[in-house]
């Protein structure tokens, strides 16, 4: 562990810094791809919708409007939603879970995992953490060199710790989290909308176009409106499958990750450890107000260190806990090379 501390600090010898530079440069704009392509087919659709079906298509001066209307609302809501998704402020994890320089030397010192773990433990009393590692541990990360708030994991993409990490998303280039996982869900709610309502709206044209009465062979546009109904279908359903999914995880009160691999608490993993009932789940995500819950604007409950957690006898506890301890007793240890998951890498 210490030596993984300590190579995160020194670089390579004789390892060019301009070289270095050009390829933190040269990653940080092959990230922004994705987002680029999401951009380009978005614009492209406003050309086919817009330009060639309402103002050249369609001849009813009213379905025009309306479809202009309805429209333009769905494409304004999905590009605010897309916006703060991307440019959503991630917050740092707070200087109180950083161990300080003399904390971390005694860590990097100490003879034994044994007499690592009892340092952890000792700086963690007075912290608001409840989950711990498979080994019943604190969460440390040895990359930020602190431990871990609850539902914490480092992202190895954005290289930092992460409140309520959800998973890292290229397509909107930043991790998806606490800070803007309602953001999130919207931009996924909205783009479904957006495809469904031109996918619905260009199925009659398609129909015609099938049949081959929609225009004729030399007009180009027909098949701008065409494609635009196959793009949106295709779009559909992936966004209506991932979309559906995170409404389960919203619900459950769960992440992503924590979909994969349950919390671990002293009392053993539980996947529902942090599940309040569904409609309290989903105001921990939404707010309080119904107002603004269909807004992209910050509403989530809580600070994304501390969460509340379901009641639980105390009988039930103190038998989970001892089962817990039976089961985990024989893990690794608390920095063994198995506990460092991708998981909490992501």
């Amino acid at each position: 562990m210490a030596s993984s501390i300590q190579n995160n600090r020194v670089s390579a010898p004789g390892y060019c810094v301009c070289c270095r530079v050009c390829n933190m440069w040269c990653w940080r704009a092959f990230k922004w791809l994705p987002v680029l392509l999401i951009v380009s087919i978005v614009t492209w659709s406003y050309y086919a919708y817009v330009i060639q079906l309402c103002f050249f298509t369609i001849e009813s001066t009213v379905q025009q409007c309306v479809y202009w209307v309805l429209y333009h609302i769905l494409l304004m809501m999905f590009a605010w939603s897309y916006w703060r998704t991307i440019f959503a402020d991630i917050k740092p994890i707070p200087d109180k879970y950083k161990l300080p320089d003399e904390e971390l030397e005694k860590l990097l010192s100490a003879e034994s995992e044994d007499a690592q773990r009892t340092i952890l433990e000792n700086f963690a009393k007075d912290l608001p953490i409840v989950t711990r590692t498979m080994s019943g541990s604190v969460r440390y990360c040895n990359r930020c060199v602190l431990v871990k708030p609850d539902r914490a994991h480092h992202c190895s993409i954005c290289s930092r710790c992460v409140l309520k990490m959800d998973h890292h998303c290229p397509w909107v280039n930043n991790c998806v989290c606490f800070h803007n996982y309602k953001f999130f869900m919207l931009f996924l709610g909205y783009a479904l909308l957006y495809c469904l309502f031109i996918m619905s709206t260009c199925l009659p044209y398609f129909i015609r176009f099938w049949k081959g009465d929609f225009g004729t062979a030399a007009s180009a546009g027909r098949y701008h409106i065409v494609f635009a109904f196959f793009v949106s279908l295709m779009f559909a359903i992936s966004l209506g499958s991932l979309f559906g999914y995170h409404c389960y995880l919203v619900a459950n009160n769960r992440t992503t990750l924590e979909a994969f691999r349950a919390p671990m608490f002293r009392s053993g993993a539980d996947k529902n450890g942090f599940s309040m009932g569904a409609y309290n789940n989903f105001k921990e995500v939404f707010g309080t107000s119904p107002n603004l819950w269909m807004l992209p604007v910050f509403t989530s409950l809580g600070d994304g260190i501390v969460y509340p957690l379901p009641q639980q006898d105390e009988d039930t506890e103190s038998l989970l806990s001892s089962e817990r301890w039976e089961r985990w007793g024989e893990r690794s240890r608390p920095f063994d090379e198995r506990e460092s998951s991708s998981y909490d890498e992501l």
